[in-house]
């Protein structure tokens, strides 16, 4: 009985995506019932700060938008609309597959491009791979990651790899490590699954974006785009699509400031489809844990339209106007220096670096950042990880919070000074 009851949803599921396919679905009907937003809080929460009712220390983010810091604020936008997409019941994958298919209209996508609003962009990297693996294959949906019956290597540059490709590996897959062209058409074989591209290590590999999805083409293998912290610029959302790659990924919850549990997998409408059988709220799949609700399927779409609507050059010059108030606080410090850039690609804004004589202050960066998380405000600061002296963004700060940093950091460089 329960596996009949599996097979009918499936098979509806199956059939409500195919259809969408060929005929986008129409968005959430503005005329169902909803309540009033404006419910008294009491107990938990009441005091404005529920952080500190469970005893949790709020900080001021000077690192950007990392996951361990809980990503970006959202859009306030962003928030109104989840507030609402709360307040009702829909079929999650018939919104998912209007919400993808709005998102593709807004960012131009190229012809037979659709989106998927998956858990973020690691959720996205596999369902991605597993939709490729099985296509709309019932059998081998819930027969993953036993391989038996499926090809079974992605191909990876050596410099490619990191944590995230446990996303990959997770499908039962082996990645195939290569570094030249020449390696890669040795590596290619009827095992091939897919050649994937982590986009922050274009620099690092012999094989450039550009041409491993035109050598992708040439072997007639389907090429990813991991490209989750890629933006800005706003185009990244398009560029990858528009270069011929397959499924690209990005996170919603960084610069894009959707929901942290968030993210976008783009590409091809057949393989986003498959993507999409492989995971929630379909039941017994590999992604059926990493569960995308309602509120943050259009809290995504929300946050594409805001996102595409902003002026990117003057929050740039915004962030680089709080790093420099920052600098001409700091470089009052003897021997305190700082220097400007913007990475070339992920996390693509304005940062600072800042150095001191080590003869003149005796405090290493490490230990200066571990001063500045003590202090109150907590100050959460790159400190000497990869490269001398601390490493700040300033796109996350809130308003004031600049000359909080300045202070805080002028005050115990100054207390070290020899």
């Amino acid at each position: 009985m329960h596996l009949e009851t599996n097979r009918r949803k499936f098979v509806g599921a199956l059939a409500l995506i195919s259809g969408a396919l060929a005929s986008p679905l129409k968005a959430l009907s503005s005329k169902l019932p909803g309540r009033s937003a404006s419910t008294p809080l009491t107990g938990f929460g009441q005091t404005g700060n529920p952080y500190d009712e469970l005893g949790v220390t709020t900080v001021i983010n000077c690192e950007g938008t990392m996951t361990m810091l809980g990503g970006s604020l959202p859009h306030p936008e962003v928030e109104a609309v989840m507030a609402m997409a709360g307040r009702h019941f829909v079929r999650i994958p018939e919104l998912e597959v209007a919400a993808g298919n709005r998102i593709a209209q807004m960012l131009k996508l190229p012809e037979g491009y659709t989106a998927l609003v998956t858990s973020g962009a690691a959720a996205a990297m596999e369902s991605g791979l597993a939709g490729l693996l099985t296509g709309g294959n019932e059998t081998l949906i819930r027969q993953l990651p036993d391989l038996t019956g499926m090809k079974s290597e992605v191909i990876i540059q050596k410099a490619h790899r990191n944590p995230f490709d446990h996303q990959l590996r997770s499908t039962g897959i082996k990645l195939v490590e290569i570094e030249t062209v020449e390696d890669l058409r040795a590596a290619v074989s009827d095992r091939t699954a897919m050649m994937h591209f982590t986009n922050f290590a274009n620099s690092m590999g012999k094989i450039r974006v550009d041409e491993w999805v035109r050598l992708g083409k040439q072997f007639n293998i389907p090429c990813m785009n991991d490209a989750a912290a890629d933006t800005p610029p706003v185009s990244h959302l398009w560029d990858y699509a528009a270069m011929g790659y397959d499924l690209i990924t990005f996170s919603g919850g960084k610069a894009v400031r959707g929901p942290q549990c968030a993210g976008l997998l783009i590409g091809r409408k057949e393989m986003v489809a498959n993507a999409l059988l492989n995971n929630s709220p379909h039941e017994d799949t590999i992604g059926r844990s990493q569960k995308v609700g309602k509120e943050e399927i259009l809290g995504m779409v929300k946050a594409v339209e805001v996102f595409l609507s902003e002026d990117h050059d003057a929050l740039a010059k915004e962030w680089q106007g709080r790093l420099e108030k920052i600098s001409q606080e700091l470089t009052k410090v003897p021997s305190v220096s700082t220097s400007f850039f913007t990475p070339e690609i992920a996390n693509h804004v304005p940062h600072m670096r800042i150095n001191w004589d080590a003869s003149r202050i005796s405090l290493t960066p490490q230990d200066a950042a571990k001063l500045m998380r003590a202090s109150k405000p907590s100050i959460v600061i790159g400190g000497g990880e990869e490269q001398p002296g601390l490493l700040m963004c300033s796109f996350m700060l809130q308003p004031g919070e600049d000359e909080i940093v300045a202070s805080t950091l002028s005050r115990i460089l100054r207390a070290h000074l020899s």
